[in-house]
């Protein structure tokens, strides 16, 4: 055997024992006569003790031990004489009687260590070092204690896990696919899922009523912090089942995770929020919780004074930031060089404060009597001390999502968004459509196969943008961690669905004829959830990126830099597959 023991379970109970351990050597000190070796696995680390006055030879070949060696060590338990509160086996030593190296290494790269002095590049290159390191690999153990409590709970509840097939048909009416070439086919091609939609809802079709599956599932996508080219869901739909028991189901899911993984009892239900009072009242369909900061809209007070900027608004709106009246004109010039970046977009902020005494002083004086700031400030309910920041434009929809992005900055100035508070709520009623400049069209905002609220139907024939979904996000913290909807289930309807986004009944044929045919055979009324595994695995870590509880993540420009990836073709794999790289014309 390599090893009796791990170098994470020894304890005060096992001084006297005779044990193995084998592992990567963390660190080696040298402290007079004596030598001493951090040994580390995947379980913890265990100090071993090197005595050159009784056994040089051994010490010597400890002291020629460099960082990451791989070692086989056998020696005997004893307590410890200065302890280390900070580790579980702190209150022990090993006393070393044999030494072997099974691999030496060379010097890594970075420090092996919680806080490592690796830059995010070169640790994606060595994956296979950063992974050794113990913040890294709790990421990991918590995705897999994840997996195990999804798989336990929805066995609980009757669901099968079924597995989908890996290469399928394109579905240009999503994200970009990823194609898959086909050498038998010459000229034809797979695509990756992008989600195993329509597969699933021919289980249900096909009678397996309950089903769910932790599945990769893969987009053409631009990346940021909350995205990757390829991602896990866990992927769920259920039949015979409206809205409401499928909420209820997962948000009970929701609350097993936080109970079993996190220690945190959720009692109440989950708030419910329509769309249009989320983007109204946040502007943002996941509005982060854990703070209040509601927008109020000012129009009816602050048009007509003079000051032309909030005249010719289409839109004017704020927040109030309690207890932040304090903040200096350096830091407010702060706030509108942020909401001035590119990517935010405004092109300016006003600010008010409420004094001590009640009155309101504000960066736009000259245009607004007392009277008139006292009447805004109190539609916020502002009290002295507090700051009123107020923003407006000419696009409604547009100022909100700025509006949003500086309440999200100012949550975190003032130490609102604590990782360790968390607050859920389902997000309800979904547009059906959204309109697309770029293909000038509607667009479903969710997918084709999503059902209208039934007292919407009308409308798909008179004012289809009015159609309202029964589709739904589930939002922590301001993160969308999972979403869904009911599903079609009459080929009518889904037909109708088709020709309203644009498709040819030739097309809706082509494209998806396998769906609409199997609806004809008895199609149950069903529909389903898939929750984002790496956006909660990276929530209950208190991550601020999905990339490190992945085993194996691209980088922000979707390449894997460890695998050099992706990367060109020999030429005879291409001729096999009958392709021609053209290269791009020049501008």
């Amino acid at each position: 055997m390599f090893r009796t023991k791990t170098c994470g379970e020894l304890r005060i109970a096992d001084a006297g024992q005779s044990v193995t351990i084998a592992g990567w050597v963390q660190r080696v000190r040298k402290m007079g006569g004596m030598t001493f070796v951090d040994v580390r696995d995947r379980y913890g680390i265990t100090q071993v003790v090197f005595n050159n006055e009784t056994d040089a030879e051994l010490c010597e070949k400890a002291n020629k031990l460099g960082r990451e060696f791989v070692v086989q060590i056998t020696g005997d338990v004893a307590p410890r004489s200065s302890k280390n509160p900070n580790i579980p086996t702190g209150d022990i030593e090993i006393i070393a009687r044999n030494l072997k190296v099974l691999n030496p290494s060379v010097t890594p790269p970075f420090t092996i260590e919680d806080d490592t002095d690796g830059g995010d590049d070169i640790r994606m290159k060595f994956r296979y070092l950063d992974l050794r390191r113990p913040a890294v690999r709790r990421n990991l153990e918590l995705r897999h204690k994840m997996t195990m409590e999804v798989r336990r709970y929805l066995d609980s509840k009757g669901f099968l896990e079924i597995e989908t097939p890996m290469l399928v048909g394109s579905t240009p009416e999503g994200a970009r696919d990823f194609v898959v070439p086909s050498r038998m086919n010459q000229g034809q091609f797979y695509a990756l899922p992008q989600s195993p939609q329509t597969l699933k809802q021919l289980l249900m079709v096909a009678g397996m009523d309950r089903y769910f599956q932790i599945v990769k599932c893969f987009r053409d996508e631009d990346l940021r912090a909350d995205r990757q080219p390829e991602f896990t869901q866990i992927d769920c739909e259920m039949s015979y089942v409206e809205q409401n028991d499928i909420l209820e189901l997962f948000e009970g899911m929701a609350k097993h995770l936080f109970k079993e993984l996190r220690g945190v009892e959720i009692k109440e239900p989950f708030l419910r929020m329509p769309w249009a009072d989320a983007m109204k009242l946040y502007g943002s369909d996941k509005p982060d919780m854990r703070f209040g900061m509601e927008f109020v809209e000012l129009d009816d007070i602050m048009k007509g004074h003079g000051f032309s900027v909030f005249d010719n608004a289409a839109y004017i709106g704020g927040i109030c930031a309690k207890g932040a009246a304090s903040y200096t004109r350096k830091q407010i010039d702060q706030l509108t060089d942020f909401v001035k970046r590119p990517q935010i977009g405004a092109k300016g902020l006003v600010y008010a404060r409420v004094e001590t005494d009640g009155t309101v002083k504000s960066s736009v004086d000259k245009f607004y009597t007392q009277e008139t700031l006292r009447q805004m400030a109190d539609k916020f309910n502002a009290e002295p001390g507090d700051l009123i920041l107020i923003m407006s434009g000419e696009d409604a929809m547009k100022t909100r999502k700025q509006l949003c992005e500086l309440r999200l900055e100012m949550g975190n100035r003032l130490g609102l968004r604590d990782k360790n508070k968390f607050a859920c709520l389902w997000v309800v009623d979904f547009p059906m459509f959204e309109w697309s400049d770029e293909e000038q069209r509607l667009m479903a905002m969710h997918h084709p196969f999503t059902h209208p609220k039934d007292e919407d139907i009308p409308l798909l024939d008179t004012d289809p943008a009015a159609v309202r979904a029964d589709a739904y996000d589930m939002v922590i913290n301001g993160v969308e961690v999972g979403g869904g909807s009911i599903r079609i289930h009459d080929s009518e309807l889904q037909g109708k669905m088709f020709e309203i986004l644009g498709f040819t009944p030739e097309k809706a044929r082509e494209q998806f004829g396998f769906l609409m045919n199997a609806f004809r055979y008895g199609a149950p009324p069903h529909g389903g959830l898939a929750y984002g595994l790496d956006r909660w695995v990276s929530l209950f870590a208190g991550l601020d990126s999905i990339r490190d509880c992945i085993a194996f993540p691209k980088n922000n420009s979707g390449r894997d830099v460890m695998l050099d990836a992706p990367a060109a073709l020999d030429q005879s794999q291409l001729d096999e597959l009958s392709i021609a790289i053209v290269a791009p014309e020049k501008e």
